[in-house]
């Protein structure tokens, strides 16, 4: 591991022109190897995430084919003993799906490293704004406050408490994904191509995932 430096600029989004605050930073252990490392977090969430609920019957499971179709012998025809048989239409599946339960696992430090880490890259990515609090929920409102330059793009939003006002605002658009400071997804972390977060979040991810007090 490495220590690493975010800085950040605090907006202000009471303000129309979202005046600069302050710059602040903190410091954050992230991987040499950060390809490794993020890769296989998001792919053992992504697999954890399948549910692998297909199903279908083999020859002792479907209905039918307990009587010999025909004699043995005699018919000039081939023999068989079934009509569950796999060769046959209707009949039950050579080597089928069934409904299994796959679990990766991956190490709770392992997975914090990751994260760190991702959010160092993505430090060039970050809005960082004094709060998130809006008196009533109108998107129009968002994305002028929030500086939003392409409601088009992948955003996600990130807030230190739950900010139902903030929520009820982003329903509206498709590509904006809401999230709290204490369960962030690696998966969206990384598909967004700008990512709004209020000052406060950052005390809430140094206690999450960086065991700092």
């Amino acid at each position: 591991m490495v220590i690493k430096t975010f800085e950040y600029t605090v907006l202000n989004s009471l303000t129309a022109k979202n005046e600069p605050l302050e710059t602040k930073s903190f410091s954050l252990n992230v991987a040499e190897k950060a390809k490794y490392i993020v890769h296989r977090a998001i792919k053992t969430a992504a697999k954890n995430r399948s549910q692998f609920t297909s199903s279908t019957k083999t020859r002792s499971e479907v209905n039918g084919g307990g009587r010999k179709p025909w004699k043995q012998k005699g018919t000039g025809r081939a023999r068989a003993g079934s009509k569950s048989s796999p060769l046959w239409k209707g009949g039950g599946v050579t080597f089928g799906p069934k409904p299994r339960d796959i679990i990766k696992k991956i190490n709770k430090k392992e997975k914090q490293l990751a994260l760190r880490t991702l959010l160092y890259n993505r430090h060039n990515q970050f809005l960082v704004f004094n709060q998130l609090e809006f008196t009533n929920p109108k998107t129009l409102n968002l994305l002028q406050n929030l500086k939003v330059m392409d409601k088009d793009e992948k955003t996600l939003i990130i807030s230190s408490k739950p900010n139902k006002n903030l929520q009820l605002s982003i329903r509206n658009l498709k590509h904006f994904q809401y999230i709290l400071a204490n369960q962030l997804n690696l998966t969206e972390l990384a598909k967004a191509k700008q990512i709004i977060i209020d000052e406060s979040s950052f005390q809430v991810i140094k206690e999450t995932y960086c065991n700092e007090k």
